[in-house]
């Protein structure tokens, strides 16, 4: 089967997208489009087609990467590749001329839907980067904080990279989408389980621990984790996630951007991590140290931020001789994505609204299309 991608920045949304792809068949293929036909049908890519390449193989559900996808899916290109279906999310996918870019393979029979993730809308991960304060966690009602998320989320969901559907706002006098709109994620046990490996490590294995916030999970991320990973023969990888209001302590601004649940979800997704340690000490002390029977402690080449009581949040594993810096060789931080993204937000704005009001055409005869259905089927009905 094969699940074809654009995204960007992959939360745990389309991380859990690419989970139900999986699960309904044995070998999952991913096509990942490349920045030319991105820009084409949505609008310039955050990141280059190589980084986004990058990050979908990282995700633990991906067997392949199809590099250069078409952005129309054929059943040529089914067959190319193997595929008995393809799988997408229950959400409307347009070509720039409005077509559907799945009806060949929907006439077909080859096309499988997944659901899309309650709780997780790209407006409000982009309404969050653009308000910049502490307060969005606790405060999404916030009137400053709706007018960001409805009049900047059109105007850079294209800039994300992400499906057609999230470029679109469905808050405001202009309609209203049964798929996209800002609310609150609720975290639940069976969604962890769904995520996590459920592995224990095994005897031989090196019990790697590393720690942070891990926001906006991004090929920075991924790099990191990946030279991580390979610092042993066979590693289990342990993440540290520090509370929201640790990573606000240390980050300031609106940091951060995902809350810890969210967090949660994003690093387990990733192939290169055996289990998240939600809420980490910020220390990492003794007591941790022990617990987990920790082998290494690894720290990227960013800042270590001093402790509360002003100590080094790495003094132990230091003093034990198991601390270790890695350079990934990718400086890229969330703050670069923010910034990307607040200083082009104007380039994009002419195009989306184009976009949108093209996709509420779609849904409007989506609607004429039923209510002609239902007329057809009552007046059938009464003879």
């Amino acid at each position: 089967m094969g699940e074809e991608f654009l995204y960007d920045m992959v939360h745990y949304g389309h991380s859990n997208q690419l989970r139900q792809a999986k699960a309904m068949g044995d070998y999952l293929i991913a096509g990942v489009h490349t920045d030319a036909e991105i820009s084409k049908h949505k609008g310039p890519p955050v990141f280059t087609q190589e980084e986004r390449y990058k990050m979908v193989r990282a995700i633990k559900w991906v067997d392949e990467i199809v590099e250069g996808a078409p952005y129309v899916t054929t059943l040529e290109t089914l067959d190319k590749y193997n595929c008995d279906f393809c799988v997408h999310g229950d959400d409307i996918t347009l070509t720039v001329d409005g077509k559907d870019t799945y009806e060949e393979v929907k006439c077909a029979g080859r096309y499988r839907e997944c659901k899309r993730t309650q709780g997780v809308s790209t407006t409000d991960v982009v309404g969050r980067m653009l308000l910049m304060t502490k307060a969005h966690h606790s405060n999404l009602d916030n009137p400053d904080y709706q007018q960001h998320a409805d009049n900047f989320g059109k105007v850079l969901l294209t800039f994300l990279g992400f499906s057609t559907v999230y470029s679109v706002v469905f808050k405001g006098p202009k309609g209203h989408s049964p798929w996209t709109g800002v609310s609150q994620f609720l975290q639940t046990s069976q969604k962890i389980i769904q995520f996590a490996s459920g592995k224990e490590p095994q005897p031989g294995d090196t019990i790697i621990y590393v720690a942070g916030a891990f926001d906006l999970f991004h090929i920075g991320h991924v790099d990191f984790l990946e030279m991580v990973y390979k610092q042993a023969e066979r590693p289990y990888v342990i993440v540290g996630l520090h509370f929201d209001q640790e990573v606000n302590r240390y980050k300031g601004k609106n940091y951060p951007i995902m809350n810890i649940h969210e967090r949660t979800l994003s690093v387990l997704a990733c192939r290169y991590v055996s289990e998240v340690v939600i809420g980490a000490p910020y220390a990492v002390g003794k007591d941790l140290l022990d617990h987990f029977k920790v082998d290494l402690v690894c720290h990227g080449k960013t800042e270590v931020f001093p402790d509360k009581d002003g100590s080094d949040p790495y003094a132990e594993p230091r003093k034990r001789g198991i601390f270790k810096t890695i350079d990934s060789g990718n400086n890229l931080t969330t703050d670069d994505i923010v910034q990307r993204i607040i200083e082009n937000r104007l380039q994009f704005e002419a195009r989306n609204q184009k976009k949108e009001a093209k996709e509420m055409a779609v849904i409007e005869a989506m609607k004429r299309r039923e209510q002609q259905d239902q007329s057809e089927a009552a007046a059938e009905a009464a003879h």
